[in-house]
């Protein structure tokens, strides 16, 4: 089922992503807080009717990559596919989408 009409804020998929400092080069530590910051504003146009973003640095390693809560609770891996089906989106196609505007936006802030 699509449903075209925007969410509450408070009844959106808050999707969490965390940057790796090392993906923007050696001294990527140095920077990967601002790279953050732009991030967050090219994220926010994406899904933006159900997604909520928080682009985040990466500084504790056994944290995941990619995590999603709904109303301030943490989602299983089943529960945020079912979610993003509700808006017919698949989970694995979503993150692959994230993973590519991340490595757009890592090539820009790069010079590449």
């Amino acid at each position: 089922m699509k449903n075209n009409s925007p969410l509450p804020e408070d009844k959106k998929l808050t999707a969490v992503v965390r940057v790796e400092p090392g993906c923007l080069g050696p001294d990527g530590s140095d920077h990967i807080v601002e790279f953050c910051s732009v991030a967050q504003i090219e994220f926010e146009q994406i899904d933006s009717d159900f997604v909520k973003w928080e682009i985040i640095p990466r500084f504790e390693k056994s944290l995941p990559e990619i995590q999603y809560k709904a109303t301030n609770k943490m989602l299983t891996h089943d529960q945020a596919i079912k979610y993003l089906k509700f808006f017919d989106k698949k989970l694995d196609e979503f993150e692959e989408h994230v993973n590519e505007v991340l490595a757009t936006l890592i090539d820009q802030h790069l010079g590449h």
